[in-house]
Order: C-alpha cells, then structure tokens, then sequence
C-alpha cells in the first residue's frame, strides 16, 4: 500500500514541501523529492541510511549524495506530514533547526488531533 504524504499550508498558500524544495538547485530538489517518492513507496518500512528516528515520533529522510533531510511525522491512514527540509553541511543538526522542527512538529500534531476529533463526532 503507497503512503500519502502531506505538507504543512504557509501563511502563503503553499506548503512548507514545497517553499523548501523551490529554494533548492536543481540536484538537491532532485535528491529531496526521490525522497518523497520513497516516503510514498515504503513510508514505516524505511530504515537506515535513507531513514532515521529523530525521538518522540519526528523522523528524518536523509539523502545521501547531497546532504538534504525532510523532517516528517507519520499520521493515522497511512499519511506521512513532511515538515520542512533542510540542507546538512555539518555532521549535526544545528540547535535552532531542530527547534523550529519540534515546534512544527506540535503543530502538526495538535492538528492531527484536532482532525481525529472532527472525525470521530461525525
């Protein structure tokens, strides 16, 4: 079964996939979305080098030729969130990144539950 994946809407009327993937040279766009096309194909079924757990249900995609990661949650019905992305040039993650991911993160998830709560009173 293919997973669905998902972006979160910008105040812009895009997606946070997308603004990410626009700001990228044509290689690295390339790497990021064969990563979105193997989030679609194997979702859970993913493991290391293309897929790591981050904690706390945040997982990274992690591309091996250009450094770019997609940070993504998994959602009930086989829907992956992608977050946002970022470009690696360090062997860590810099602090305010992983900051701003956790906050979208909750956003993410509080959204979830929100939509499970809609659908559940239906």
């Amino acid at each position: 079964m293919r997973w669905a994946v998902h972006s979160l809407d910008t105040p812009r009327g895009t997606t946070t996939l997308e603004e990410f993937l626009d700001g990228l040279s044509d290689d690295v766009a390339a790497e990021a979305e064969a990563l979105v096309e193997m989030l679609e194909g194997h979702g859970n079924k993913l493991r290391l080098p293309i897929s790591k757990s981050l904690g706390k249900g945040l997982f990274e995609a992690r591309g091996v030729t250009t450094g770019v990661r997609l940070f993504f949650v998994f959602a009930p019905g086989h829907r992956i969130v992608v977050l946002d992305g970022y470009v690696k040039k360090r062997s860590s993650i810099p602090a305010r990144i992983m900051a701003r991911i956790r906050r979208l993160q909750a956003n993410a998830e509080e959204a979830l539950r929100n939509e499970e709560g809609k659908t559940r009173r239906n």
